[in-house]
């Protein structure tokens, strides 16, 4: 019974689906070197250990070497200090925003996963939120064509914008495809992140038509699952931590905004796909299309799955958020259209939110403390 598996084993299921998932993509990374910046993060905690992961049973000339550049603002968390010993990992502190260290080495596979991701947290912290997506991007994308310059041309970097890039869409538009140019305020609370990560998207358009560079973007749709952390401020784990300390969970809307919740190992099935196949200078929608459920019900069902895996006995109560902007520009609906990577990349999410919200809430059973976010 899954309410009976650890976290460990949860993780080990999800890398093996991964690896398996990406068999014919994942020969590409062998023997080859992989840079991720921002890997201490949420999308990170897979993004890493999926790569080592591929490593277990790999000869050691080929296998994958793994960089993480984080500035570890929120401490360095303990998966990741449990795989230092990894001889296929260096970690190393690093400010994306700050001029890269002079003696780096040249790398094949860039990823920039570096951003405050969080509402709550990017409206606390606008400035550095603007700083990582922007001037952190640039830094690398000046780094590969510099690289490229010198003989050593990277063989992709993969961007993460996300589905914030189209606001609140209108009607027509939903589900959302990568043609749709946005509803966003350039102004408002979510402006920072937002337009950010717009502009983000044009520099790395402009680098791959202006120099060839082989970047592409990942526009991730609400992922959910194993290392989000319980302190994040987003939905799913500040309903866990109701959850988990007994509570009622508390609904800090009237519930009617709609999302589609794509499980982490799906996702990170996709963003791997986009660095490795996707085209230079194209945007890919990662997520899933259905189901479409409104933020109510994914609180009813946290409730049921609670019920079922631990005897939870509590309900769903409303409540206003004491952030005054906490529902200012957020948006009606969320669901995209997947075609093109389903197209493209053969992108085929297989884990529904029945079973996604289990295993992210019995990961979230022995992960229910941590560090602010």
């Amino acid at each position: 019974m899954l309410s009976e598996k650890s976290a460990e084993s949860i993780i080990c299921e999800d890398l093996d689906f991964i690896c398996d998932e990406l068999r014919d993509e994942f020969v590409q990374l062998l023997g080859k070197k992989l840079l991720i910046v921002g890997g201490a993060g949420f999308l990170g905690y897979y993004l890493v250990q999926a790569a080592l992961h591929l490593n277990e049973g790999t000869p050691d000339s080929k296998s994958v070497e793994v960089t993480v550049f984080d500035n570890f603002i929120r401490g360095v968390p303990d998966w990741l200090t449990q795989l230092e010993v990894n001889p296929s990992l260096q970690i190393i502190r690093h400010d994306i925003t700050q001029p890269l260290p002079a003696d780096l080495p040249a790398f094949d596979f860039v990823i920039h996963a570096a951003s405050i991701a969080s509402p709550t947290y990017y409206r606390k912290f606008p400035i550095q939120t603007m700083d990582a997506n922007v001037s952190g991007l640039r830094l690398i994308l000046d780094y590969c064509l510099k690289q490229r310059d010198e003989g050593s041309p990277v063989s992709g970097i993969l961007y993460f914008s996300t589905s914030e890039i189209y606001g609140d869409p209108t009607p027509e538009n939903i589900p959302t495809s990568e043609t749709y140019r946005g509803n966003v305020s350039c102004t408002g609370p979510r402006a920072c992140y937002d337009e950010s990560k717009r502009y983000g998207e044009t520099l790395c358009v402009n680098f791959a038509q202006q120099f060839d560079l082989p970047v592409r973007i990942a526009r991730p749709f609400n992922n959910y699952g194993p290392g989000l952390k319980i302190t994040d401020k987003r939905v799913l784990p500040d309903f866990a931590r109701d959850v988990l300390g007994g509570r009622d969970i508390v609904m800090l809307s009237d519930g009617s905004p709609t999302r589609t919740f794509c499980y982490i190992a799906d996702a990170i099935v996709g963003y791997f796909k986009v660095l490795i196949l996707g085209r230079n200078g194209e945007s890919y929608n990662i997520g899933t299309e259905r189901p479409e459920i409104s933020i109510a019900e994914l609180a009813k069902r946290v409730v049921e799955a609670s019920s079922r895996l631990f005897g939870y006995e509590g309900k769903v109560v409303k409540q206003n958020s004491q952030e005054s902007d906490y529902l200012v520009d957020n948006p009606s609906r969320r669901c995209p259209l997947i075609s093109k990577a389903r197209e493209e990349l053969g992108f085929d999410p297989k884990i529904g939110i029945v079973e996604g919200l289990d295993r992210a809430l019995c990961w979230y059973r022995e992960n229910s403390e941590a560090e602010e976010a």
